[in-house]
């Protein structure tokens, strides 16, 4: 905030501190952080960030071991058909998890399967019959990994 002062000059301006010289003491002057502190911090953000992605990978970047149903049928009280198809390499055997749930979305039904590959491994069918506590309401693959 600038201020005409009577006792300058005529055209002059005095700049007036926003707080008296003393009284407050001296500001300090900013400091950043030292060059150590940050490289580590980097370091450490590029750690996490790297077993982040490898996780993700491992659960969703692999086209192999996916699995999609196609039916689910054959519904009773105590059961429930359900087909998918699973996605494998020409070698690999996979353990899918094939649950089913009630009205409610209770699960009353789950079992691992292993699953060999078909005629043609990118398009294995599978169809398993899942033993329920109650009456399903559908079935499904809640996922497949590597045997």
């Amino acid at each position: 905030m600038t201020e005409t002062s009577t006792d300058t000059a005529a055209g002059q301006v005095a700049e007036r501190a926003p707080w008296p010289a003393g009284r407050y003491g001296r500001r300090r002057e900013r400091r950043g952080a030292s060059r150590p502190a940050v490289l580590a911090l980097a370091l450490v953000a590029a750690l996490v960030f790297t077993l982040i992605g490898v996780r993700l990978y491992r659960a969703y970047g692999d086209g192999d071991y996916t699995a999609s149903v196609t039916a689910f049928d054959e519904i009773t009280d105590t059961q429930v058909v359900v087909t998918f198809m699973i996605r494998l390499p020409a070698d690999g055997e996979a353990v899918c998890l094939v649950r089913a749930r009630d009205k409610t979305g209770t699960e009353i039904g789950r079992e691992e399967v292993t699953v060999r590959p078909g005629p043609d491994p990118e398009r294995t069918m599978v169809s398993h019959r899942l033993v329920t506590t109650g009456r399903p309401v559908t079935g499904e693959v809640k996922g497949c990994h590597p045997a």
